[in-house]
């Protein structure tokens, strides 16, 4: 039993099917009428637009490109260079910022150079465990105060020191000295952030490749069916399908109405926070090679906006991607994500680990985004599915 037929429930179902497991004993649950999760495509003003936000496909893990590229082959994506963008100081200028400071103005250059120069990591000073602090500690005061302090506030619609540091690894990591060089030689330097190059589809928006997973599971998808209950002790869903193994990709704050935990889990669960994610489609086609910029500018909504007419076929317009507490009332297109984005807490690792640990014990398995409670790419949680699936079938590690 899988709930959820995202990218992670549908890679799973696949490979368990592939791996020898009968097509009649797989039985996938996926609340909405069609899969993808925040995947799923929809077609809007002629061209496609992608309701959970912006998703691409990453070039860096041939097992996953292999495994979707059998249900669309790699004739039908088009390559891309990523080109994203910040808006700042009345520019846009290349993301990540500290990489590509050189392309401002040289007053400004020296503006941010001298206060990365005096960060706290530069002069050796200890790591502070505060999220504010800490990225004021790497990147420097002004880096801090005017991007990255007011694109989180924007993101997650908290105080940033709400927010744990374990997660932050995942920032490129651009040292002051390639950040000086990058000025004076007028290039990025340093290491670039995932979606260097991505595919995109040609003809279709990214959930395509998701909706021809659900049709080929045939009726091993059930679609319309949200999680309703689950007797645990004898693990049996919604009353009707009796599982030897529950795999969830679904949000364990859904849980809560559906079983019977124990206290100790039902506290666990409560401390997990997640963003709910407003997609607005704007109809004006932007004057920008970008496609997908970031706006920290607390003045104006949408955190970051994503220019498919760069990327989608015969596309105009764009989207954007607002924290759903911060939207404003719209006449538009818009699609609610109430799940969008786990959000990385202070204790959230410690939470988690302790709900799965309970979870194994019985006979649940959780996977994905909202199984780890991680935000995750679609690529990554196809590769954790992949190995998921070599797990629960014996096939050990991956050769």
């Amino acid at each position: 039993m899988i709930l959820g037929a995202g990218p992670s429930g549908l890679t799973l179902a696949h490979s368990l099917i592939e791996a020898g497991i009968a097509r009649e004993e797989i039985v996938v649950l996926e609340k909405e009428a069609i899969s993808g999760g925040l995947c799923r495509s929809e077609e809007v003003d002629g061209a496609p637009l992608d309701i959970g936000g912006g998703h691409f496909l990453d070039l860096r893990r041939k097992e996953v490109l292999d495994f979707i590229f059998r249900f669309m082959p790699r004739d039908e994506w088009a390559l891309f260079d990523r080109v994203s963008k910040i808006r700042l100081r009345g520019m846009e200028v290349d993301h990540p910022l500290e990489a590509n400071l050189w392309q401002f103005p040289v007053e400004v250059q020296a503006d941010y150079l001298e206060s990365i120069a005096q960060a706290g990591c530069v002069r050796g000073e200890p790591m502070p465990e505060s999220f504010a602090a800490w990225i004021e500690w790497k990147l420097g005061q002004r880096i801090a105060q005017e991007y990255m302090l007011p694109y989180n506030r924007k993101i997650w619609s908290m105080h940033p020191d709400a927010l744990g540091t374990y997660w932050l690894y995942k920032l490129p990591d651009v040292s002051f000295r390639e950040t000086l060089l990058s000025c004076l030689e007028g290039k990025p330097m340093g290491a670039l952030p995932a979606h260097g190059t991505f595919l995109y589809p040609k003809e279709f928006g990214y959930g395509e490749v998701w909706r021809r997973m659900g049709v080929a599971l045939g009726d091993s998808l059930v679609t319309g069916c949200a999680l309703q209950s689950v007797d645990l002790e004898n693990r049996v869903v919604n009353g009707r399908w009796k599982a030897e193994t529950i795999v969830s990709s679904v949000p364990w704050t859904c849980w809560l109405e559906a079983a019977k935990l124990p206290q100790a889990v039902v506290d666990d669960v409560r401390t997990l926070r997640n963003a709910p994610i407003d997609v607005d489609y704007v109809p004006d086609t932007l004057d920008s090679p970008s496609h997908w910029t970031y706006e920290p500018d607390e003045s104006v909504p949408y955190h970051r906006a994503l220019l498919r007419s760069n990327f989608a076929k015969n596309a105009k317009g764009y989207w954007t991607e607002t924290n759903a507490t911060r939207s404003k009332p719209t006449d538009g297109v818009r699609f609610h994500n109430e799940y969008a984005y786990p959000i990385n807490t202070l204790g959230k690792p410690e939470a988690v680990a302790r709900i799965l640990q309970w979870a194994k014990t019985c006979g649940i398995v959780g996977i994905g985004r909202w199984g780890r409670w991680e935000h995750m790419n679609s690529d990554v949680a196809v590769a954790e599915a992949l190995q998921v699936a070599r797990d629960l079938t014996g096939q050990g590690a991956r050769a």
